[in-house]
């Protein structure tokens, strides 16, 4: 993300290199700068648990990454140039899976096979079912959940889910289905279920979307926590009791849309997020944070309805291993979707109109999902809750990509006050350099 790294330059190669730590599951990758995840460059990851950990489902026979999203026609650099210009790139053209048409996925009659779909989007809320087959739930974004069964699922932007397909069904082709949801047009893809051997195409019939916000909402709360299912650790995943946990700080975070100098653009409590040419997290490590940016150039309440938007680096001071809850709140007729980068938090509750402290008697306290991005209905809101205790400069943005490059989107400044490898590593000497801290003496190794 722009605001922890340089960007790599034209013409030149630059490896990463990252620890699979305590996250399992399923997830994808994808270009973060402008609009660059409008050209594609997507794809998906697999993280397994290590053999001696159990997973709560027996092996599956095989294991399909579907990835699927809406796309324009037009380049990111036209998109950028669109929104630059303080207009709005409206509805996307289509909808993809694994590719303009699909791809299929061939299975033997009787066994089971694991989907983990993901959708990789800009904009829009998506439909996943498969034509005749009851889809098992048994994971999503990095959590293994209570396995219910469901005839189809709603995947927002930038979620990823995983099920099991029983291939119980007439040997034949059968239709995987992705289609738009709250949206007053239908956009639909197709890939093909093929059973091993099968010449007879599926139906045209394809199987109907659900319709309306509710049956959504409601499926939400179906979502439960697998407690006792092991992580990527031996310990069950239940045995972190956050419910238990006292909040030591509440943080509401309303969006908004205005126009600043006569263009659009999209905020947070009243602050619209402009990148900087300094890496914010390289100004934080160099020590001269004070010429990039200001802490909490917002609030933890949302100001007066109607207030105009600044635009600025965005940027929360969290305090080391304090438990926070998060509230988002979506006073709009459209659905938003937001990512926390280097947390996962827990779900905890979702309501419609403005949340208020009584709200907390609906949460989920027990076994809500631990996960990494999250909806938010029209005039809704919904409730995370999460211990900052990574340190770090983190990214909490909108997923819809016209959003976030509008500025809804703010960074989270973690510092362990030890100075301490135990709580964060050293800068790696390859990390590339920009801004002002070119040329800067490198600061003293963590201890």
């Amino acid at each position: 993300m722009p605001g922890t790294n340089c960007p790599i330059p034209p013409g030149t190669n630059y490896t990463y290199h990252f620890q699979v730590k305590d996250q399992i599951g399923s997830f994808f990758y994808f270009p973060s700068l402008g609009m660059h995840r409008a050209a594609g460059g997507f794809g998906g990851l697999r993280i397994n648990s290590r053999l001696l950990i159990p997973v709560p489902f027996d092996d599956p026979a095989d294991d399909y990454t579907v990835l699927i999203g809406d796309w324009y026609t037009k380049s990111h650099k036209v998109l950028a140039g669109i929104l630059d210009a303080g207009r709005s790139i409206g509805n996307p053209a289509g909808v993809l899976m694994n590719g303009l048409s699909g791809k299929d996925a061939t299975g033997e009659a009787g066994k089971t096979y694991r989907y983990r779909i993901c959708n990789v989007g800009l904009k829009l809320s998506l439909n996943f079912r498969i034509q005749g087959h009851l889809m098992k739930l048994v994971e999503m974004d990095g959590s293994h959940t209570v396995q219910n069964d469901y005839e189809s699922l709603d995947v927002h932007v930038g979620q990823c889910l995983s099920v099991l397909v029983t291939a119980n069904q007439e040997p034949k082709d059968y239709y995987m289905v992705a289609s738009t949801r709250f949206t007053k047009y239908m956009r639909t893809a197709t890939g093909v279920a093929r059973y091993a051997g099968s010449k007879v195409p599926p139906s045209p019939e394809l199987p109907a979307g659900p319709v309306g916000w509710a049956w959504s909402f409601n499926q939400w709360r179906s979502f439960r926590w697998n407690l006792t299912a092991s992580a990527a650790r031996p310990n069950p995943q239940g045995s972190y009791h956050y419910g238990s946990i006292n909040i030591t700080r509440t943080i509401k975070l309303a969006s908004s849309v205005g126009l600043v100098n006569g263009k659009r653009r999209f905020g947070l409590n009243g602050v619209s997020h402009v990148d900087s040419p300094t890496p914010l997290k390289l100004a934080e490590y160099y020590g001269i944070s004070g010429k990039v940016f200001k802490y909490d150039s917002i609030g933890d309440e949302p100001p007066a309805s109607g207030a105009s938007i600044t635009v600025a680096p965005n940027v929360l001071n969290a305090t080391y291993r304090d438990y926070i809850e998060i509230i988002l709140e979506n006073p709009e007729r459209s659905i938003q979707c937001y990512h926390l980068d280097g947390y996962s938090f827990f779900a905890a509750g979702m309501g419609h109109g403005k949340w208020t402290p009584a709200s907390r008697r609906t949460y989920n306290l027990l076994d809500a999902v631990s996960r990494h991005t999250i909806q938010v209905y029209p005039r809704s809101w919904s409730a995370i809750m999460l211990t900052f205790d990574n340190a770090g400069m983190w990214s909490l943005r909108s997923e819809l990509w016209e959003r976030h490059y509008l500025g809804q989107q703010l960074y989270v400044s973690v510092v362990s006050p030890a100075r301490s490898l135990r709580d964060e590593y050293n800068m790696p000497d390859n990390t590339l350099l920009c801004g002002d801290v070119v040329g800067l003496p490198k600061p003293p190794s963590y201890v």
